[in-house]
């Protein structure tokens, strides 16, 4: 631990893995916990929340559980007010929440749009919402939301994509707008890495994801955690309104990532 987030209060939204191993946001809570800020983990399933907490506190961190549906504003004040009653503010929040759509644009259902852009990106303003006064009253603070590289190319899972897109499209708008009141507000976007939720896509699709990229190596949620810790950290106090990209090169390729009929779910 080198206590860059020593002091600060976090709050991570989908901070469990719905499977056995780290995903995105297990991975952020850990590691803003080793750099000594003290983590609400938050997520709809209670048990989850509780199995990062019990791995921060092993090493000796500071967290707290908190089970939330974030697509309900009630739900993300409650969230917030957990945050700041427990440890008397709030300074980074960690956008995590999302789930995916495999299904290109004559395949989606209304249903599934509506889902998706509930998930993905209404959870994200309600959140943020929710948590601007607690940000402000310390000062300001780091607002950080998971987006994709399906927002940034052309990957074939419609809702998906048009979701995460559209969380870069709320960073750019929202870090303006908050810019003044001291709050910096900045997307990630990771590439092909390999996580608890796309377990099922098998070996023979880990493999071509690998394969995708000009490093030819495997991203874990490791990766994507350190990119928001160095966003959640006074070492990015000068970036705002910015998308992190971090997927080994992908959409560095000519082809801007993998082909349209092949798997690329990265969370």
């Amino acid at each position: 631990m080198s206590g860059r987030l020593a002091g600060k209060v976090a709050l991570v939204t989908g901070a469990g893995s719905r499977g056995p191993g780290i995903g995105n946001g297990k991975a952020a809570a850990i590691l803003f916990a080793r750099e000594g800020a003290r983590v609400l983990c938050a997520d709809q399933v209670q048990a989850r929340a509780e199995e990062t907490v019990a791995l921060i506190r092993q090493e000796g961190g500071e967290a707290s559980a908190f089970a939330v549906d974030v697509t309900h504003a009630a739900e993300c004040r409650a969230m917030v007010e957990a945050a700041v009653s427990r440890w008397g503010g709030l300074d980074v929040v960690h956008n995590n929440v999302g789930i995916e759509s495999r299904h290109g644009v004559l395949e989606t259902t209304e249903e599934e749009w509506d889902r998706v852009m509930a998930v993905d990106l209404k959870s994200i303003l309600l959140t943020t919402q929710a948590a601007v006064p607690a940000l402000e009253r310390r000062g300001g603070g780091s607002i950080i939301c998971i987006s994709s590289v399906a927002g940034l190319r052309g990957y074939g899972r419609t809702a998906y994509a048009a979701a995460k897109a559209g969380v870069i499209g709320f960073v750019t708008s929202v870090a303006v707008q908050l810019g003044p009141r001291g709050i910096r507000v900045n997307a990630i976007a990771p590439g092909t890495v390999w996580t608890p939720m796309v377990e099922d896509l098998g070996p023979e699709a880990r493999e071509r994801r690998r394969q995708a990229t000009p490093l030819g190596t495997e991203g874990t949620a490791w990766d994507v955690g350190w990119g928001a810790v160095y966003l959640a950290s006074d070492e990015s106090r000068w970036v705002t309104g910015q998308v992190l990209v971090i997927d080994a090169g992908l959409t560095a390729t000519a082809a801007g990532g993998t082909p349209q009929g092949s798997p690329a779910r990265q969370s």
